[in-house]
């Protein structure tokens, strides 16, 4: 793909902008887990939408179907865009469905961490790239048992694996992607350097009991 050239087109860049972050807001983890009866997932675990803390539920099979169709909206929006337009549009509508996993303006703008539509995008761009994504997210994963650790290593090194695959147009956005995403674990970077990060299939923390009623409490 040619570099973006923003004088030329910019309704349609605009249009495949607003396409993606509208795919990119659609919360399936809060969705899905309400549909179930789990409750709002804005007030279990870290309070996180995405698939990880939906599996502090304890709920696998919403925890996989919420990871699947976080990506899938990713890959959808830039399939739509290659399919509407011909030049950069796909591009810029994997960036909106990031931005908007991240910041959906229907949860007042307090989104995702966005792992999963970032897989998702960079599926819909370069399934290779995301192939070996998955791979070394899984390694790191299997190793350590912390699930965003494994997604810094595997997104620090997205750019790396596009240019080795040889899509080199695709580097750009995924350097600001990958910057994006860091900046949103920063408190799990945080928690990880201090030895305090949940692990893989950790439980929710319970909620706090009720105090135990005082002296003048009624019998």
């Amino acid at each position: 793909m040619p570099e973006i050239d923003w004088t030329y087109g910019w309704p349609s860049f605009v249009a495949a902008l607003a396409l993606g972050y509208l795919l990119g807001t659609i919360p399936f983890g809060v969705i899905f887990t309400r549909l179930a009866g789990a409750g709002d997932l804005r007030a279990i675990g870290s309070g996180n939408i995405g698939a990880t803390n939906v599996l502090r539920t304890g709920r696998k099979g919403l925890a996989a179907a919420t990871l699947i169709f976080d990506a899938l909206k990713g890959t959808a929006a830039v399939l739509i865009a290659a399919h509407l337009w011909v030049d950069e549009q796909p591009l810029i509508a994997g960036l909106g469905a990031f931005l908007g996993h991240l910041w959906p303006i229907w949860l007042k703008f307090k989104g995702g961490k966005g792992v999963a539509t970032y897989i998702g995008v960079l599926a819909g761009l370069a399934w290779p790239a995301a192939l070996a994504f998955c791979l070394i997210w899984l390694a790191v994963a299997a190793l350590s048992k912390y699930s965003s650790l494994a997604a810094l290593v595997a997104s620090i090194a997205t750019p790396s694996l596009l240019i080795f695959f040889g899509y080199d147009d695709e580097v750009h956005l995924f350097v600001g992607m990958t910057a994006l995403l860091w900046w949103m674990h920063r408190a799990n970077i945080s928690r990880l350097r201090a030895g305090k990060e949940s692990r893989i299939g950790a439980a929710a923390p319970a909620a706090p009991s009720a105090p135990p009623p005082g002296p003048d409490a009624a019998p």
